[in-house]
């Protein structure tokens, strides 16, 4: 496996996956695109009330931040790209703006945004998939090393 090579990806559920996969083991990949990912769970509990996901009391909560991309920043050192619509009513927005801003002031990971206005979760508009996912893989285009075809004889 070449760490060079890999990247990882995912939308809501996915997108907190690919968060929390370069947070926790940027070693392991090159470069990730979240796509509207959750990035601290305390804040769904404390944002949307423990009715929302039963989160609530400071151990729930603190449980919450602990399994979340947002407790493991300071790992984080693989490229990333953020794909947000700004109306989506699924993951709150700041979910991304706040991940954001944290990763640009520790400067040790390249961070770019992608963000729909209007837009909500599920892309209601077929250009603005369309705009994500050729940016995604522009992105990983620039960001994962190819390797060179060589002929065996």
């Amino acid at each position: 496996m070449d760490p060079l090579r890999i990247g990882l990806w995912g939308g809501s559920y996915g997108g907190y996956l690919t968060a929390l996969g370069l947070a926790r083991d940027s070693d392991l990949f090159a470069a990730g695109v979240d796509f509207h990912g959750v990035h601290d769970w305390s804040w769904r509990g404390m944002m949307r009330g423990p009715e929302d996901w039963g989160i609530e009391g400071k151990e729930k909560l603190r449980m919450a931040y602990l399994s979340s991309p947002a407790a493991n920043l300071e790992f984080w050192t693989s490229p990333v790209l953020f794909i947000h619509g700004d109306d989506d009513r699924n993951v709150d927005f700041i979910q991304t703006t706040d991940l954001v801003q944290r990763l640009r002031k520790l400067g040790r990971a390249h961070v770019e945004t992608l963000i729909f206005p209007d837009e909500v979760h599920d892309f209601l508009l077929w250009r603005n998939w369309y705009r994500a996912y050729l940016r995604a893989s522009e992105f990983f285009d620039r960001f994962l090393i190819k390797q060179e075809k060589t002929s065996h004889r």
